[in-house]
């Protein structure tokens, strides 16, 4: 007898996020077929033993202990936590050509890449290990993409070949990282033990060997309370180790016209001696673009796949119960984020991964399709995703808002002096 992920979480009284870090990290055993993991009653029987045996504590001690490790010296805080915030509202709406060149890692489908190229650099090429992804990269930019786990040697010397080639003896500027955030969110258990969480380490060696201006690091608002803040100064600590002076900000979408209260975490560092710069935001939450000037228009739409546009059709019952949601509020008792309906007046809550829980229409009986997702992320409606409809939604809910990184990328060209200060 095999069993399911979700059978799992339920038996466990888990998250279904909690049980895949388990499965990431080795300590649930599973079998692949298909792109679908089953756990054997075996399995499933020696995993409940580790569980009752607190073995999950235990792993989550030891790992944290890496972390407490870091002291607390001055040295390494430096101007960290100074804000350093720059106007870029002038060059916002017509936006020049820049000779700034980037890289991106762990890019998904590249929502930074797109915010990027928005504020006027020169992607060279991205890196991801999610199938799909490759496909809508590939499909939405014109410069490479290297499909992969950037833990392989073989993986990060092919990805270090094509961005030579495509450098063809030019400088690259920026390595921008979205490292995993997984294991840091918020929500559910927040542990330190999941493996993506020391992915970050491998864009430290990325940039030790590609050696740029600039370093941007993106990740969820709630590595910043980490192990009380640990988390945060051991990342600062490690690239001011390789010369890269970092300051660190969170930073909220909707401040730069994207539908949605999306906050994340930017480092910005450099190692050519100017200041970090962050983007100030470029609206007041007054004049906030809301869900419904992002995706009414949508509404009466035709159901078109190659459009990314397809309505989900529900049951009489459970459309009548996603009817009689209130805005803000989830459809399911215990759960803050998913099966979340979005309010019409206002700018969406967070778009989420989707593994489990999507968010609801707020006025019409049915969850949102990709597309309004997409608007929601403030993804143009020529970009378009590849894959099996609830690939899709992975790919949006994980992305970084294009507009949000068009915002960073104009804060950034004016630290290295491009725009007028």
């Amino acid at each position: 007898m095999t069993y399911s992920l979700q059978y799992i979480a339920d038996e466990m009284n888990m998250s279904l996020k909690t049980i895949r870090r388990f499965v990431a990290s080795k300590e649930l055993k599973t079998t692949k077929v298909n792109n679908t993991y089953t756990v054997s009653e075996e399995d499933f029987k020696e995993f409940k033993k580790y569980i009752e045996n607190g073995g999950d504590k235990k792993h989550r001690d030891s790992v944290a202990e890496g972390f407490l490790d870091f002291g607390d010296n001055e040295d390494n805080k430096q101007d960290n936590h100074k804000p350093h915030w720059t106007d870029i509202s002038a060059y916002w709406q017509q936006t020049s050509k820049s000779d700034m060149t980037f890289v991106d890692l762990f890019c998904g489908a590249g929502g930074l890449s797109k915010g990027l190229e928005l504020a006027g650099l020169e992607g060279i090429c991205g890196l991801d290990f999610f199938e799909e992804a490759c496909r809508t990269y590939n499909r939405n930019f014109n410069h490479p993409f290297v499909n992969g786990d950037i833990r392989s040697e073989h993986t990060k010397k092919e990805f270090y070949d094509v961005v030579r080639r495509q450098l063809a003896g030019r400088h690259l500027d920026i390595v921008a990282g979205g490292f995993p955030c997984q294991g840091f969110s918020m929500a559910g258990n927040r542990i330190v033990d999941d493996p993506r969480n020391s992915l970050y380490k491998e864009l430290i060696e990325v940039v030790q060997e590609l050696h740029p201006d600039f370093v941007i690091c993106e990740n969820v608002k709630g590595l910043r309370t980490m192990l009380g803040g640990k988390v945060e100064q051991k990342i600062l600590a490690d690239f001011q180790s390789i010369g890269y002076q970092m300051n660190v900000e969170t930073l909220c979408a909707a401040d730069y016209y994207t539908p949605q209260k999306r906050e994340r975490v930017i480092f910005i560092g450099n190692r050519i001696g100017v200041k970090n710069l962050h983007p100030a935001p470029l609206l007041a939450p007054k004049d906030y673009v809301t869900t419904g000037e992002a995706i009414a228009d949508l509404m009466n739409h035709p159901a078109d796949s190659a459009f990314n546009h397809e309505p989900t059709r529900h049951r009489p019952d459970m459309a009548q119960r996603i009817m009689d949601t209130p805005e803000g509020k989830s459809l399911y008792k215990g759960y803050s984020d998913a099966w979340k309906k979005c309010p019409w007046n206002e700018p969406s809550c967070t778009i989420k991964e989707n593994h489990g829980g999507v968010n609801l229409h707020p006025k019409l009986p049915r969850v949102l399709t990709a597309r309004e997702m997409a608007r929601l992320q403030s993804f143009p409606d020529n970009f378009i995703f590849e894959g099996k409809k609830n690939k899709q939604l992975v790919q949006i809910g994980n992305a970084v808002p294009p507009l949000l990184g068009k915002a960073i990328g104009l804060a950034i060209r004016k630290a290295k002096g491009e725009l007028d200060k």
